[in-house]
């Protein structure tokens, strides 16, 4: 999970941010915050040049872990989605208990 901090697309969680109801001035806060990042790269001590990301979250970001976890949240929706048109199966731990198809954050 660690590494999906830097692949994270973007326009992804735009929509999903949309998708859950936000405003539509917090969906514009929210990605001026994550989309006006620039990094600067030394050479030698020298500055050369400045970097446009266009993907990823920073981690350390204090608003990180929040939209990661809303991009977590379309992942699930995904497995469910699967696992209700019957494309996955989930595993039965005891009779009578629900399937478990997915789980996240587990040690």
């Amino acid at each position: 999970m660690s590494k999906a901090y830097d692949i994270v697309e973007w326009t992804f969680i735009e929509a999903m941010i949309k998708r859950l109801d936000f405003n539509d001035r917090w969906v514009e806060l929210i990605m001026d915050c994550i989309s006006t990042v620039t990094y600067s790269v030394q050479v030698r001590g020298v500055a050369s040049g400045m970097i446009v990301p266009s993907r990823g979250l920073c981690q350390g970001d204090p608003l990180s872990p929040y939209l990661f976890l809303i991009c977590v949240e379309g992942l699930s929706a995904l497995l469910s989605n699967a696992l209700r048109i019957k494309r996955i199966s989930g595993i039965f731990v005891a009779h009578g208990a629900p399937t478990i198809s997915h789980l996240f954050f587990c040690r």
